[in-house]
């Protein structure tokens, strides 16, 4: 199984620090909105990263907010960044190696064509995993099903 080790937080963290760097005017509806979080949350880490100096607020009018991403805040968005990237790599190694895996048992059991049933980017790369792994990848109903649910892949004899 595939084990995450992130830190949900440093994460909507960095995606509000993305944010305000890009635009210091938006608004935390706007930010609510992007991210897809209550504006309480979009409230909360952002007090968070006052607290910590990392984005200073000014007041331009009477009800609008500007952010301002001090050094401290560049400094946390690239070491965030970076986190960021070594998880998602680290989850592609996962992957690929749990798929690989799942192939081992196919090419013992003699079986080289299977027919791939999930979406996104798990299915891309047990996609790219077959190729190198000389697996055909099929449409014919018959063929065992190379199946991924959520961060699970596993081999189904069943016709879906």
């Amino acid at each position: 199984m595939i084990k995450l080790a992130s830190n949900n937080n440093e994460f909507c963290d960095l995606a509000l620090l993305d944010r305000v760097i890009a635009d210091p005017d938006i608004s935390q509806a706007a930010l609510a909105e992007d991210l897809q979080v209550a504006i309480g949350t979009v409230n909360g880490r952002l007090q968070g990263l006052v607290e910590k100096g990392c984005v200073q607020v000014e007041r331009t009018r009477r009800r609008k907010l500007r952010y301002k991403v001090t050094p401290v805040g560049h400094t946390l968005h690239q070491t965030l960044t970076h986190a960021y990237i070594e998880q998602s790599f680290q989850l592609y190694r996962q992957v690929r190696q749990q798929v690989k895996d799942v192939m081992k048992a196919l090419n013992k059991a003699n079986i080289h064509t299977v027919r791939l049933v999930g979406e996104g980017d798990l299915a891309e790369i047990c996609r790219l995993t077959c190729l190198e792994q000389n697996v055909t990848i099929t449409e014919n109903l018959d063929a065992p099903v190379l199946a991924i649910n959520g961060l699970e892949i596993r081999v189904e004899s069943l016709k879906n």
